[in-house]
């Protein structure tokens, strides 16, 4: 199908030959005469040409009236003006506007031709950035929090109301796994920024050293093996969002540092000697409680606060199971289409094993899980096979039924393959805390552990403790 080219030119013989000339040549060419039937055309009538070529100074007033209104009603296209009579001014603000470019009449013809060819390149390039937007906007919408629990339901409705105010900072806490990433990508990607850049990075990735130069950028000679200058990843972010995964492993002099750029929205490169303007969104996710971190001195207080204006908890999994009769399909669907696969069905007896057991991973276990059924499948059915979950006395039920005859300082376990390390590491703790009244310090004590070490299990596992 031939790409559109409007031509608004209210001189009959010059309008014919262009529209003539273009069409010979593979454009669809329309021709109008004058303001009245181009806003017809492009604002009543929806037509979205890829290039428009217009006379400056036409009957009915000005061209540059058209090409703002036009884009301030979201208008595409690339406009290029021709004028016989054109100063400074108007030029001026043909480009503030966005035009493509200005030429004085006569126009040589094969510069129009070039011009054109060099505006409908650009024209197609924001057509499919635009389109890749949509496409990211329509794969990141709140609905992509998939699941029919209350939980996810909550989430959903947070999502979509923080996607509509313009927020400085929030933060997302949850256990590894849980679509903490997600919530940030549907947050950006649906929300006012949408049209900026979205900059990941994990705090927990980068050693301390090399953290700094990461996120403020460095100068030339700023340090041993700087040899150029470096953009910041929050530089990088200017304009859209910094999506800081893993925050409680940011060490206690760059949280400072990074509070100072949330505060004054300025940065300074390291070896650097000015400050830099930035207007960034910063999304902060982490698997671990703050609170205590700041109650310990290993979090600063002032960050905390500052980012836990809004707030978004994500559930684990095993607190939304209902969830896994929505998450499953689309799984199998995506890694069909990844690998050529036509799974189509799930035996009973999969759903009845998914759904009891506990899933210390959360969804992202749940994803590998199908990866790996789905790639090794033989048929239409879903694999119980390579489920790899042990049995249910794996899946989250009490300690009393995996461990045998506890006595005394001792506990059994079954090394008949019957339970994953982790099923076997969730029972020990169990029964330790149970057996010292949920007292973490004390429990960490008699493993021979940290408290903190201690305390990161209890989460990951969802075992009852005090402290």
């Amino acid at each position: 199908m031939a790409d559109t080219l409007l031509v608004i030119e209210d001189e009959a013989l010059l309008g014919e030959e262009l529209r003539e000339e273009f069409s010979s040549i593979g454009w669809d060419a329309v021709l109008v005469a004058n303001l009245t039937e181009a806003r017809q055309l492009l604002l009543e009538r929806n037509l979205e040409p890829l290039v428009v070529v217009s006379d400056m100074n036409l009957p009915d007033g000005n061209g540059l009236d058209l090409l703002e209104k036009v884009r301030s009603k979201g208008g595409s296209g690339e406009w290029i003006f021709l004028t016989a009579y054109g100063g400074v001014p108007e030029s001026v603000r043909a480009l503030k506007l966005g035009a493509f470019d200005f030429l004085e009449k006569p126009c040589d013809q094969e510069r129009l031709q070039m011009v054109v060819s060099g505006a409908a390149r650009s024209a197609r390039a924001q057509r499919r950035l635009q389109e890749e937007g949509r496409a990211r906007g329509s794969r990141y919408s709140p609905a992509a929090f998939i699941g029919r629990s209350p939980a996810a339901g909550e989430v959903r409705d947070m999502l979509d109301r923080l996607s509509r105010i313009p927020f400085s900072a929030l933060l997302i806490i949850g256990e590894t796994g849980t679509g903490k990433g997600l919530a940030a990508r549907i947050l950006h990607h649906s929300g006012p920024r949408k049209a900026g850049p979205m900059v990941e990075v994990n705090c927990a990735a980068l050693p301390r050293e090399l953290m700094e130069a990461e996120l403020f950028g460095h100068e030339a000679g700023a340090f041993t093996g700087a040899k150029g200058r470096r953009r910041g990843l929050i530089e990088q972010a200017n304009g859209g969002t910094l999506f800081l995964d893993e925050l409680g492993e940011l060490e206690l002099d760059l949280q400072a540092k990074l509070l100072k750029a949330i505060e004054d929205r300025r940065v300074r490169r390291v070896g650097g000697d000015r400050e830099l303007e930035v207007d960034v969104q910063i999304i902060a996710a982490t698997n671990q409680k703050l609170e205590q971190r700041v109650e310990e001195g290993r979090f600063r207080a002032d960050l905390y606060h500052r980012l836990a204006v809004f707030r978004l908890p994500v559930p684990p999994l095993r607190g939304r199971k209902q969830d896994i009769e929505d998450l499953l399909p689309v799984f199998i669907s995506e890694f069909n289409h990844l690998s050529g696969q036509r799974v189509e069905t799930v035996p009973a007896t999969v759903w009845q094993r998914l759904g009891s057991y506990h899933w210390p991973g959360n969804v992202r276990e749940l994803r590998n899980l199908v990866e790996r059924c789905v790639l090794l499948a033989d048929g239409p059915q879903f694999p119980e096979r390579w489920l790899n979950l042990g049995d249910a006395k794996a899946s989250g039920v009490s300690s009393s039924e995996v461990i045998n005859n506890p006595q005394g300082d001792r506990i059994c376990l079954p090394l008949d393959g019957s339970l994953t390390l982790e099923a076997m590491e969730r029972s020990i703790l169990t029964e330790a805390l149970a057996r010292n009244d949920d007292n973490v310090s004390l429990t960490a004590r008699v493993l021979g552990t940290s408290r903190e070490k201690l305390r990161y299990r209890v989460q990951k596992y969802g075992l009852k403790a005090n402290d």
